[in-house]
């Protein structure tokens, strides 16, 4: 059940940061001013040479220079949302700006010293401040969870093993995270540690803009559930709290991100834009369709953006004139979203509520309790540490009992065994049903016990109102309360003071009277030159946007072509490599294939492919178990030491070829390669020419074949140690005769 309440604009907040070092060391001059008490941030473009240009104005909710504290920022624009989820309510604070504005700070801010904590903590100290005031008869459960949204991936940062996670709805419409980790906390420290544990798995990354930039959209979700008794009635009554820290927009000629880095900002830039495509749609009022789905984040801001949630966006920039543009853009952004209309509702009673169920489990267990057997006096309460001790006396108690009742069973045997003779299998029976009961009185006390800690468990989770109250605390709640009634009536003075403005100048147009002709003509020239003015500005603005608009479209086009360029790249793969029956499979279910497009997920599946005949599905063969291709013993030893992957089971197909040990020798020769050119260059038909030594070498043939030129050993037995210096042998001839023919011939 939801108790309606009229609409309400979300509440937009903005806040300028100081320069920081870099821009001191550059001298980058101011470019954006905060004026809190108009609640008007102005912007000077300080490289602008026309005085129109030079200068505009846009006016907030509130507006916050560098001299504003962390706890005043949230005494404004966080305290009434989070008071407002106690209640009932849900709601969102999100920081929207450009990477290395200040998001994370004024979110999270730092630990010590105190004044430089951020929303997130300070909202910590609200909550369990304003349980601990709360009246006795109200129950609460706090329970908190943590998220980011990394290249459009959902990751649970408390989770052990850390997984993809979809996006469901609710019956209602109510978006959430299927499967998300969730604990249970019952004080400032609890919700403090589930923060920091999640804090180090969050994804950030160096920029030349930022060294610890954030390269996700984190949201810390609370979700408050009280239950207050009304004379005999019970209500149930459940608050969402959502604080989100967007990743930063980029330009990647500022932040010089390139690989991964580069991959990250264009993902962030993709969902900003959704996100801004999404608010543009919601202050159009011509849109019949509100594109939400675009991406995951526009998906969970779903009820925050023209839903039933009290939003908070608190749009952050840079004062430097280097960041003119991108201070500029978030301006423009922040004054949209001034306009959008959300419906809170109080969420009372709801089917789903946590509480309820623990509720019902604590009945449960008490009246199980109250079934069986009495207790013994005090074990009813008994602490963690003295369960031990008490299943001790128990489990000796029952032996005790046990060792009584075995001698009075022996006893009545014996008179048994002397009236009726009876037999040992009685006996033994006998004994046995004795040994049942005592398990049985044994395993009832464990049972007992085992209630017990299950029901003192889920009590302590719960965490009634005002139990841990003290001075200090209701102090600050008092403090808390009186600056934001303080807050309060400075936001009607202020709203009052623009419409009444405005009325007033309204009424002077009306009004003014002239006593000459010369004085009116003067007066509408001025009024003339301020419209005129006016009419530049917005005129100068339509550019601003057209530009900012083609600039959002090339990179659009240049997304579409680098994506047709990888889709261009698929086809030819498939086409080259994949046979056509077979790359017909691939394709989408419409158009005869198997792939099927997964809503929740937003990929492809691809079904198992199953037998024409039959509807065995067909296995890939496996050589042993756990083994997808062959192996070679090789392969098997070298991939217990290897880290190459080239020796992994599974097939890897972006692997380089497996380039042999070189055996051949380098030439030293330089000529080498003009020898071999020349060799090559020569006309295979075209006969070698006789040398002017040929002479020479017939006349050594010829005295090789006399003897001349071979050695001869001076051993006693005479003999060579080389070859036959035996000329007689008429085959030695012959066989001369042969190799000198061969030598000579042409070819």
């Amino acid at each position: 059940m939801m108790t309606s309440k009229s609409s309400e604009s979300i509440k937009v907040v903005f806040r300028v940061r100081p320069l920081n070092e870099k821009e001191k060391q550059n001298s980058c001059k101011i470019a954006t001013i905060a004026h809190e008490r108009e609640g008007v941030i102005e912007i000077r473009n300080l490289l602008s040479d026309g005085d129109c240009e030079s200068s505009k104005t846009f006016a907030f909710d509130a507006v916050f220079s560098e001299e504003s504290s962390q706890r005043h920022i949230y005494d404004v624009c966080a305290a009434p949302v989070v008071q407002s989820v106690l209640e009932g309510y849900n709601g969102t604070i999100f920081a929207y700006g450009q990477t290395g504005a200040g998001k994370t700070h004024t979110m999270e801010g730092v630990n010590e010293p105190e004044s430089l904590k951020g929303i997130i903590p300070n909202a910590f100290e609200h909550i369990f401040d304003h349980i601990a005031l709360n009246g006795s008869k109200d129950k609460y459960l706090v329970r908190a969870s943590y998220f980011e949204i990394y290249k459009e991936e959902i990751r649970d940062l408390l989770s052990q093993s850390p997984q993809r996670l979809e996006l469901k709805e609710t019956e209602s419409g109510a978006v959430y995270v299927k499967d998300l980790t969730d604990f249970v906390v019952k004080s400032v420290s609890d919700i403090d540690h589930v923060l920091q544990q999640g804090k180090k798995y969050r994804s950030v990354g160096a920029t030349l803009m930022n060294a610890g930039s954030s390269r996700s959209h984190a949201i810390f979700s609370i979700v408050i559930e009280c239950c207050s008794t009304d004379g005999q009635d019970e209500h149930i009554r459940v608050g969402k709290l959502n604080l989100v820290d967007l990743a930063g927009s980029e330009r990647q000629s500022k932040t010089g991100a390139t690989g991964e880095r580069l991959k990250e900002a264009t993902k962030i830039n993709l969902s900003l834009s959704a996100l801004g495509n999404v608010i543009s749609a919601l202050v159009d009022g011509k849109s019949n369709h509100i594109p939400y789905r675009d991406s995951k984040l526009t998906r969970i801001l779903q009820d925050s953006l023209g839903g039933n949630t009290k939003t908070v966006m608190c749009a952050n920039a840079g004062p430097a004139d280097y960041n003119y543009d991108e201070s500029l853009s978030t301006l423009r952004y922040a004054n949209r979203a001034k306009n959008i209309k959300n419906r809170p509702v109080i969420n009372d009673d709801p089917k789903d509520a946590k509480l309820r169920e623990y509720q019902e489990e604590i009945a449960r267990l008490k009246c199980m309790l109250s079934q069986m057997p009495a207790a013994t006096s005090g074990s009813i309460g008994v602490s963690d540490e003295d369960r031990e001790t008490l299943l001790n006396e128990y489990r000796s108690k029952a032996s005790k009992e046990s060792e009584e009742k075995i001698a009075k069973a022996d006893a009545e045997m014996k008179q048994i065994r002397l009236n009726h003779d009876k037999t040992a299998e009685e006996r033994a029976a006998l004994q046995k049903q004795l040994e049942d009961e005592t398990k049985t009185r044994i395993d009832t006390e464990n049972q007992r016990l085992e209630l017990e800690k299950q029901l003192r468990k889920m009590e302590a989770e719960l965490i009634t109102g005002g139990e841990i109250a003290n001075n200090t605390a209701k102090q600050e709640a008092a403090l808390r309360m009186a600056n934001q009634e303080l807050i309060a009536k400075k936001e009607s003075e202020l709203a009052l003071t623009r419409k009444m403005n405005e009325q007033e100048e309204e009424k002077l147009h009306l009004e003014e009277k002239y006593s000459s002709l010369t004085e009116e003509v003067n007066s509408k020239t001025k009024k003339l030159k301020k419209i005129w003015t006016k009419y530049q500005q917005t005129k100068k603005d339509v550019e601003d946007l057209e530009h900012e608009f083609m600039n959002e479209k090339n990179e659009m086009l240049d997304s579409i072509r680098n994506l047709t360029k990888q889709l261009k790249l698929k086809d030819f793969i498939i086409q080259n490599f994949i046979p056509p029956k077979y790359a017909m499979l691939y394709d989408d279910v419409e158009n005869g294939g198997r792939a099927v497009w997964d809503e929740s997920r937003e990929t492809w599946k691809i079904p198992p492919l199953k037998q024409l005949g039959g509807g065995d599905i067909i296995e890939r063969s496996m050589t042993r178990q756990s083994h997808h291709r062959p192996e070679t013993e090789c392969a098997r030893r070298r991939k217990v030491t290897d880290p190459n992957p080239r020796w992994r089971t599974e097939d890897v197909v972006d692997l380089d070829l497996a380039i042999p040990t070189r055996s051949t020798p380098n030439q030293d020769d330089p000529n080498t390669i003009s020898k071999i050119r020349a060799i090559l260059a020569m006309d295979l038909n075209e006969p070698i020419k006789k040398s002017s030594n040929s002479s020479g070498s017939s006349n050594a043939t010829a005295k090789r074949r006399e003897g001349k030129y071979f050695r001869v050993s001076d051993n006693p037995t005479g003999k060579s140690k080389s070859r036959s210096t035996n000329n007689d042998d008429p085959k030695y001839d012959e066989k001369q005769s042969r190799r000198s023919g061969r030598r000579n011939t042409v070819y």
